[in-house]
């Protein structure tokens, strides 16, 4: 997924409602990563896809800990080339804990309209 060569992990409930809306989860930090258990902040019946995107070098991306290319930007085009890659025109809602709060603010910045 990244420009380094890095990998980012993303896990993706669906479900069977009759709306096409994409919701994307993004955790706390420093180091942390997803679980499953983040999908229960959003509403299943309003959602069809729950996005929960482990951060460059967090969770199960890989390589775990790595800090080299790791800044703000990088994770906001991280996020953006995710957003491409699974073909999302754009997120219906775009919700972070902690760090992740701040790198969704900077992703609403450089990406308004996504």
């Amino acid at each position: 997924l990244s420009p380094t060569g890095a990998s980012v992990n993303e896990s993706i409930a669906t479900n069977d409602c009759n709306v096409a809306k994409t919701a994307l989860s993004l955790h706390g930090g420093p180091g942390a990563g997803s679980f499953p258990n983040h999908a229960r902040f959003f509403n299943p019946d309003l959602y069809s896809r729950i996005i929960l995107y482990d951060q460059r070098g967090c969770g199960r991306s890989t390589p775990r800990g790595e800090t080299r290319a790791n800044t703000l930007y990088h994770l906001v085009m991280d996020i953006e080339i995710l957003r491409k890659q699974l073909g999302v025109e754009k997120w219906h809602v775009v919700l972070g804990g902690s760090w992740g709060s701040t790198l969704a603010m900077a992703y609403a910045q450089f990406f308004p309209d996504r």
